[in-house]
């Protein structure tokens, strides 16, 4: 398999909303390690949000594509807070989760970030995804100490199935 990875555009929009729907809400999602299926159900993404993140200034939504099949394998959201580049919705398709997509996507965003002359990577995790939390921490990131809320009353952002839900803050110095 060779990867392609290119800026996501509008024609896009309706794959990456499968592909990011797939990976962490309902049945499929459980084919991968990243489901969020038992905290959260109801969408992750939607084609209105997606393509407000495409077209928002400062913001690009990377896809890794198979050059060979087409096929979408994973994204990333990337978007310049002056100076520190958020880094979010990283996805991969769940069944081919472990095969180092993830972190190739991590690797792409930030070589972007650098180009934007961006110090630093940082994102938002549930806190208690702990499994996640350790991959990004063997991916450098380091938890910040700060916290945010979910977003309760937002289906945009999923149903909680689960009270007490919040983010925690992880950085990398790149």
């Amino acid at each position: 398999m060779h990867i392609e990875f290119t800026q996501a555009d509008e024609s896009h929009v309706e794959e990456l909303v499968k592909l990011i729907n797939s990976a962490y809400r309902g049945e499929s999602s459980k084919k991968g390690w990243t489901t969020e299926a038992d905290l959260l159900g109801g969408q992750r993404a939607d084609e209105d949000g997606i393509m407000e993140l495409i077209e928002r200034e400062g913001s690009i939504m990377l896809i890794a594509e198979d050059d060979d099949t087409g096929n979408l394998l994973g994204c990333v959201h990337l978007e310049n807070h002056d100076g520190k580049c958020y880094l979010g919705m990283l996805t991969v398709d769940p069944t081919l989760q472990g095969q180092g997509i993830g972190k190739m996507l991590i690797d792409e965003g930030e070589a972007i970030a650098q180009f934007w002359g961006c110090t630093h990577l940082y994102m938002t995790v549930i806190s208690v995804r702990t499994e996640l939390i350790k991959f990004y921490e063997k991916q450098d990131f380091r938890l910040t100490g700060e916290k945010k809320p979910f977003p309760y009353g937002d289906e945009r952002f999923g149903i909680p199935k689960v009270d007490n839900l919040e983010f925690v803050v992880l950085e990398r110095k790149i």
